[in-house]
């Protein structure tokens, strides 16, 4: 460990845990040589060294799929870490369990050996088990655990390190962090808050609020077993979803790992500084019932005493995913940290894909499902969080459906027409803490989401709500879209520079257009409408609120000429469509609703049944539609207007999951699904939204060299044949036998009557009517490439 303190470095990385000196080891790796970790005590002192230790790499996502087997790829690699794999199986004690597996079985398209297996197989791998009710399982043949001191210390050795060296300040100082220590101030370019369950008060140094809480975590190691020592072999980590827990091999007994019912919280206000190495007293009450579940399924540990009890914190944020990047309006002050207690087996690949993003400007996967922004400021309320912690460690190991939502902390943001929704049957889900209404049952079915891999319980209902839009006119509201108004003398250029599309040129016209990173990937997708010479109105996603601000933010002049305001909490929004949606308009409205007095994508300032209203003509469900933006106190008297002139019209309340099926019926991209920071506009099918002679914009060298050597993968729409079953996403899309790609969104158009995929494939393999098969549950579905919408190709519908 290093002596010296030095006054100025490139970067500094605060926390010596595995997200620490995983970070600290790729930055050097990737050629930055002044880079200094800061550990208040010692390594590893923290969370990391009481950790399990588990390394699996079956997950749900493609992207983290990879980032765990990149873990794996380096954990292999070094010398010392103390790695061992023996495998790991994951009971399935119900169908539905077997499908949840068999749909995770989609990580081959990472090359990840993921194996379903039988129960007379999981007997040869796992003897000690009772396999009672046991009906197969997943299993992996590179997993295992690590000694998680030992690979810290691996990826620490050689690098810059001072311990015993506390952070009390974090400022900026012109362009640089000055980093305030108990043994002298650092000046530098970059600091990366690694800082573990005091990342939070690590945060608050700079005036920012992390959504994250310590949990408590409790496992138990046994006395010797025996049997263990007749194997000849180290035992595979064994997972169990109906008992809730794991068990691995330690040494020649056993550790089990229970996530129990309402776990603990602690120090809510800030982790003591002073607790280094230490534990909580174990409260063996708390996890006894999932210990006797343990028991029941293998037997032997009924058998053998109890060597130890250990009971550790560690930092757990609303959805157990991370918090990676920059953090919003703090530039270059970076994090890592809050892993929920998988902090080991995601430490490697995390650390790999920040040090990416710190030098190269974005990592080379798109890392949005751990980006700090993908949470707001109604995230920083601990209660919530605590709320949604314990919700996420409560079901570590229930089966997670595609679509599924989870009730913990909410309703957390309502707008003024969720009890009237709510009234009228609409099922929630949350974006962004926004509720949002997802379908809406009719009268005599239960209001209640049930999700499957298979037919979900919503899936009639939702198709009734896709018809009455294409027969009639329906109404959603879309009130959490994300809304700024960007105003002043420097706000156009700010705009040309940002955006890869032209501006609208004329007041009331509205551009749609994607924001890219300099490589060329799609960085944001949103409307810029100019209301007039120096005043713009942009709308995105809810999702994305926090992260599309954030961007332009970042590019914001420093001279002051550009005034940047989110309005989304002011501003309601209702979207009507449906070829009887400008008759709806029209009976509430003197102005001129006609093709002619509001053409496509043009906007008009109208009032419309008394209700000052922004009437942005546009749809995202492919048919003739408005987007009526108004001032969101007055969003139930505009509805209820609505809902009384579209009697006689059909006008029917539509969702989420209307809205998603609709839009893969006309193969509209979504961000964070088709289209990303990993994927140019080119690839993408956007070329038509991008200006290539407007003028520089950020991204327009790296597509101008894309556009000169040809796109190696093209995103398209597959038309699969009609059946029981349809992709939610990651599942391999194959050419005869071979992988080819992946699904990026799927679902079921209901008004074309068959599931829909948009995937990524090969740019040779892209010809219109080119045969194609998803594998969905290890089944393999036939179709089509097809290089048109599937519904109304000619946008007669949509421009009528």
């Amino acid at each position: 460990m290093t002596a010296t303190l030095p006054s100025r470095t490139r970067a500094v990385v605060i926390g010596g845990g595995i997200a620490g000196c995983s970070v600290l080891h790729h930055l050097v790796q990737l050629g930055w040589s002044e880079v200094i970790l800061l550990e208040k005590g010692q390594l590893t002192c923290g969370s990391t060294w009481h950790a399990a230790g588990l390394c699996t790499q079956l997950h749900p996502s493609r992207i983290l799929t990879k980032l765990l087997m990149r873990s794996m790829r380096l954990y292999r690699s070094l010398e010392g870490a103390g790695l061992h794999l023996p495998g790991s199986l994951r009971l399935a004690c119900s169908p539905e369990q077997l499908d949840e597996f068999r749909a995770r079985a989609a990580a081959r398209v990472s090359g990840l050996d993921l194996r379903v297996i039988g129960p007379e197989q999981v007997a040869e791998l796992f003897p000690l088990a009772d396999l009672d009710g046991v009906l197969g399982a997943a299993y992996l043949p590179s997993d295992g655990h690590v000694d998680p001191s030992s690979v810290t210390t691996a990826l620490a050795r050689g690098n810059s390190i001072f311990t015993r060296t506390t952070v009390h300040s974090l400022e900026r100082h012109g362009t640089d962090w000055r980093v305030g220590t108990d043994r002298g101030s650092i000046d530098c370019e970059v600091v990366v808050n690694a800082a573990g369950m005091w990342a939070p008060q690590v945060a608050a140094l700079a005036g920012v609020r992390l959504p994250m809480v310590p949990l408590l975590h409790q496992y138990v190691v046994t006395d010797t077993v025996d049997r263990l020592a007749g194997l000849g072999r180290e035992l595979p980590v064994l997972r169990d979803p109906e008992g809730s827990f794991y068990v691995r091999q330690e040494g020649n007994g056993l550790l089990v790992g229970p996530f129990e019912p309402n776990p603990p919280t602690w120090a809510l206000d800030g982790v003591p500084m002073d607790f280094e190495g230490k534990l909580l007293p174990g409260d063996l009450e708390q996890i006894e019932p999932v210990l006797e579940k343990a028991a029941r399924r293998v037997p032997v540990l009924g058998e053998a005493g109890l060597k130890t009890v250990l009971n550790g914190p560690d930092g757990y944020t609303p959805d157990g995913r991370c918090l990676m990047g920059e953090i919003p309006g703090r530039r270059n002050l970076f994090v890592l940290a809050g892993f929920s207690i998988f902090g080991i087996v995601f430490g490697g690949g995390a650390g790999a894909y920040l040090a990416e993003w710190i030098v190269n400007g974005q990592p080379s996967d798109s890392m949005w499902e751990l980006d700090v922004r993908r949470f707001g400021p109604y995230a920083e309320d601990s209660a919530y969080v605590a709320a949604r912690a314990r919700e996420v460690y409560e079901h570590e190991y229930a089966i997670h459906y595609p679509e599924q939502e989870w009730p913990a902390g909410r309703p957390r943001k309502t707008g003024p027409l969720y009890d009237l929704l709510r009234e009228r049957g609409a099922v929630f889900g949350e974006r962004s803490g926004w509720e949002r209404p997802l379908w809406f049952a009719p009268e005599g079915v239960q209001p209640v989401d049930r999700p499957s891999f298979r037919v979900p319980g919503w899936h009639e209902h939702v198709g009734e709500e896709c018809r009455a839009v294409r027969r009639a006119v329906g109404v959603l509201d879309q009130t959490s879209f994300a809304k700024f108004e960007l105003s002043g003398p420097g706000a156009q250029a700010l705009l040309d520079r940002l955006c890869a599309n032209r501006l609208p040129a004329q007041e009331g016209r509205i551009a749609l257009t994607q924001m890219l990173t300099p490589r060329g990937g799609i960085e944001c997708d949103l409307t810029v409408t100019r209301l007039s010479e120096n005043r713009f109105y942009v709308v995105s996603a809810a999702a994305t609120e926090t992260h599309d601000l954030a961007w332009i933010q970042r590019h914001l002049p420093g001279d002051g000429s550009v005034r940047l305001e989110n309005v989304t909490d002011r501003i309601g929004v209702l979207t009507v469509a449906g070829p009887r949606s400008r008759t709806l308009i029209a009976r509430l409205t003197s102005a001129d609703v006609s093709d002619a007095g509001l053409p496509f994508f043009r906007t008009l300032d109208l009032v419309l049944a008394g209700v000052p209203v922004r009437a942005m003509r546009l749809s995202y469900v492919g048919e003739l539609g408005y987007e009526l933006h108004h001032p969101i106190e007055l969003s139930a008297t505009l509805y209820t207007a609505l809902l009384e002139a579209g009697q006689d019209l059909g006008l029917a309340d539509f969702g989420y999951r209307a809205l998603e099926s609709m839009r893969l019926e006309k193969g509209y991209r979504l961000w964070g699904a088709d289209i990303d920071a990993d994927h140019t506009p080119f690839e993408a099918g956007l070329d038509r939204f991008v200006a290539l002679d407007k003028g520089d914009f950020i991204g327009r060298d790296a597509l101008l060299s894309q556009l000169s050597h040809g796109c190696e993968r093209m995103l398209v729409s597959l038309a699969l044949e009609p059946g029981g079953l349809h992709p939610h996403g990651g599942e391999p899309v194959l050419a005869g036998d071979e992988v080819v790609g992946y699904v990026s969104a799927g679902g079921y158009g209901h008004c074309v009557d068959r599931a829909i995929a948009h995937a990524y494939l090969p740019g040779r393999l892209v010809r219109d009517g080119a045969p194609i098969a998803v594998e969905v549950l290890g089944n393999r579905m036939t179709g089509k490439i097809v290089t048109r919408p599937l519904y109304d190709p000619r946008n007669e519908r949509l421009r009528s």
